[in-house]
């Protein structure tokens, strides 16, 4: 792998080269492009460095850029660079990323470029102190000796490695240091990771999985760029697949990167690595430490990170030879980034691997009509595992129609539900209850007087969460306590919670299972990877009877002794006018289901639903998601309905609620018109307020052949707005909110 040099604050003076003394220099905002500054004659920057340059009366960190925005400043009105910093340079490959992704979003590429700086990366490398022998000839105790002897092989170590090593108390150290025994070194802090162990051997795989890996491998020694759709049954060994491409490109000498969904399921994926190459790889992701960011950055734009797991942002490292992508999940939603730059990573992820000629898999239990259509068309190459791993079986479906089968008054689970909970833990198996909602209800209402609790920063019903006394709104933060009356009519005591959230089906299994050792896993209550982590193993370890959770317990898990999966309201999903509201439903219900019976002990389904009939609920019960997507794809062809057209979504937002309608009404007036071409709206958006802003969508269709990147510059610019309204640009868009 590359190693790429490393510069000094301010280089001396290089030898003259035939070009220009200006270069162009992107900076992370929101303007149209570079700036030009002019090149002193002791620097030579290069395209990818990182310099300090002046803006106005202030020094701001910025990238030279390939190209400039094409307006030519005189060379006299050029301000000079101030420093190259000691930074690694953004690789070739990175800054066409970052180039692509501005034009395709329209997004200001000074935006975009951010998300690749904006860590604390630009500080400089990372020391830590260490310890030699300072010389001195003093008496000492036998625990100093000891700290002496491990210090006789010149070799610096930090106060915690010597207190380790000699067996004595840190203090032992430093007092040593003060008595003159010792003395400080600077230690640069390590910022490789570990080789992982390619001799170390994989898995034993099937015939089916042995011919997609072969397939894989090949891929990655191409050395080109493709994309594969890796589609397997839950339980099938994808991870162990694509693993194996892994490994082929570990010895290609190229990096990969693999991009997860949700951190949490980073604790058993870290767990299959580590059992596959003896050690760990690098790790990206939000909760990380400054310092961890830091030095992962680094280690990445050196080469010294062969392996990294990490979120979407991921995407924008500066690895300089990378030559391998994995999306797993790639059918999630959360891929999505819907602030900021609003950007797909599964979609954008293919874009990385075109532009660093290295393939992209992308990996699903329940593949996106997207990536299936691709499949389907032949751009992307389409790898089945249809058989589960081990010989076990997949689950069984059965569907419960609650208007057969209701549950008691003022509970949530049926009796057929109660009743395969108590036979599968009398048998010693565990089992989970699934509800996509966080809380405890999602509507608290008044029985006085009707009055529903609500956010007053946005248009949404504040959930109660009762282990925290609190009413929550969980768009944009807002929390309050549980009134003891309602604010509107004042009635004592009369405001009720209604609709059920995991911690009210949690106090409903207490009343009905008391015995059983219950574990609930959702975001409010594992926060972060350790604590995933921590809940997985206890799970494993059969230290857990039943298993209630949200969203989180969907995707990637695999319990070996859960054998029963209860959903709690199969129909959630269903309703709104969500595109693909069908779809997400299908995937998340087929993935949580997917949980169960994945060893030795045959799995079971439960769905509970008022709609047995719907066509998902149908297709869930006859195992047939090939026939779902197929029919899902017929629906969504005549009418060009993404994949077979492109949406653009035009969200209007302001404080003020007459600004947002002037605005969104003058983009209705200017829109574009034309064969294949068509505008939806405005109408204000379903969440109509969001964190106190005032919210008017519009939606663009296109038939998928017509570029929108000019169709869409040229209409933003026929509609100038103030600094009070904010236009955001969503390119296919996943929500429709």
């Amino acid at each position: 792998m590359t190693d790429p040099t490393h510069r000094p604050s301010i280089e001396p003076a290089a030898a003259p080269r035939q070009r220009s003394r200006r270069v162009p220099v992107l900076l992370p905002y929101p303007f149209a492009g570079p700036f030009d500054y002019a090149v002193p004659p002791t620097l030579d920057p290069a395209p990818g460095d990182v310099v300090l340059v002046p803006l106005g009366r202030r020094q701001e960190i910025g990238v030279v850029w390939d190209r400039g925005s094409g307006e030519l400043v005189a060379e006299q009105r050029l301000k000079p660079i101030s420093a190259l910093l000691d930074t690694p340079p953004l690789p070739a490959s990175l800054r066409g990323f970052i180039d692509w992704v501005a034009a395709y979003t329209i997004t200001p590429p000074g935006e975009v470029m951010a998300m690749a700086l904006r860590v604390p990366a630009l500080a400089a490398p990372p020391v830590a102190t260490g310890w030699l022998p300072a010389g001195a000839n003093q008496p000492t105790t036998k625990g100093r000796a000891k700290v002496l002897d491990i210090l006789a092989d010149a070799t610096a170590r930090t106060t915690a490695e010597l207190a380790r090593a000699a067996g004595v108390s840190p203090g032992m150290v430093t007092a040593m240091a003060r008595a003159g025994l010792l003395r400080a070194v600077t230690l640069a802090t390590p910022t490789s990771f570990a080789t992982p162990d390619l001799a170390r051997p994989g898995p034993a795989l099937n015939d089916e999985q042995q011919a997609a890996a072969d397939s894989l491998r090949a891929a990655v020694r191409a050395r080109q760029f493709s994309a594969t759709l890796l589609d397997g049954v839950t339980g099938s060994g994808k991870t162990e697949v694509y693993l194996e491409a892994v490994a082929a490109c570990l010895a290609e000498g190229r990096q990969s990167l693999v991009l997860l969904p949700e951190i949490a399921l980073s604790a058993q994926w870290l767990d299959r690595f580590a059992a596959r190459f003896g050690v760990a790889p690098a790790v990206w992701h939000s909760d990380l430490s400054q310092r961890v960011r830091r030095q992962t950055w680094r280690a990445v734009a050196a080469g010294q990170a062969p392996v990294l797991v990490g979120a979407r942002s991921a995407l924008f490292l500066p690895f300089p030879d990378l030559g391998l992508i994995v999306v797993d999940e790639e059918h999630e939603t959360a891929f999505k980034q819907e602030e900021g730059v609003i950007y797909h990573a599964r979609d954008m992820a293919v874009v990385r691997a075109r532009l660093a000629a290295a393939p992209v898999v992308l990996v699903s239990a329940t593949p996106s009509l997207e990536s299936l259509t691709n499949a389907q068309a032949g751009r992307y190459r389409h790898l089945e595992l249809t058989g589960r791993h081990g010989g076990a079986s997949l689950p069984q479906v059965r569907l419960i129609d609650l208007r057969d089968h209701p549950p008691p008054r003022g509970r949530f689970l049926a009796p057929p539900l109660v009743g395969a909970i108590t036979e599968a833990l009398g048998r010693g198996e565990q089992a989970m209850l699934f509800l996509n909602r966080r809380g405890y209800a999602p509507l608290t209402l008044c029985r006085a007087c009707g009055h529903r609790m609500h956010c007053p920063h946005c248009t949404a019903w504040l959930v109660e969460h009762r282990a925290r006394a609190t009413l929550q709104c969980h768009h944009c933060g807002h929390a309050e306590p549980i009134p003891t009356h309602c604010p509107v009519c004042k009635a004592e005591a009369s405001l009720v919670p209604v609709g059920p959230g995991v911690e009210r089906i949690t106090e409903e299994a207490r009343a009905l299972f008391p015995t059983a050792r219950l574990l609930v896993m959702a975001s409010d209550t594992m926060r972060g990877p350790a604590a995933a982590a921590t809940a997985a193993a206890a799970i494993e370890r059969r230290e857990v009877d039943l298993v209630i959770g949200t969203q989180i317990v969907a995707k990637g898990w695999h319990f070996p002794h859960l054998t029963l999966v209860g959903v709690v309201d199969a129909d959630l999903g269903l309703a709104g006018a969500d595109l693909r509201a069908a779809e997400r439903t299908m995937q998340l219900l087929h993935q949580v289901g997917g949980r169960a019976g994945r060893a030795a002990h045959p799995g079971q389904v439960l769905l509970q639903t008022y709609t047995p009939t719907h066509p998902v609920m149908a297709a869930l019960a006859a195992s047939d998601l090939p026939g779902f997507m197929r029919a899902e794809a017929a629906a969504r062809a005549p009418g060009h309905w993404p994949p077979f057209g492109r949406l653009v979504a035009l969200i209007v937002s302001s404080l003020d609620p007459a600004s947002a309608d002037a605005v969104a009404r003058d983009l209705g007036q200017a829109a574009p018109h034309g064969p294949g071409i068509s505008v939806l709206g405005p109408a204000p958006a379903p969440l109509a307020l969001l964190r106190g802003r005032h919210r008017r969508r519009l939606l663009l269709k296109l038939r998928r052949d017509l570029p929108h990147q000019p169709l869409l510059r040229d209409w933003l610019a026929r509609v100038p707005h103030g600094t009070g309204v904010r236009v955001d640009v969503d390119v296919d868009p996943v929500s429709f909110m």
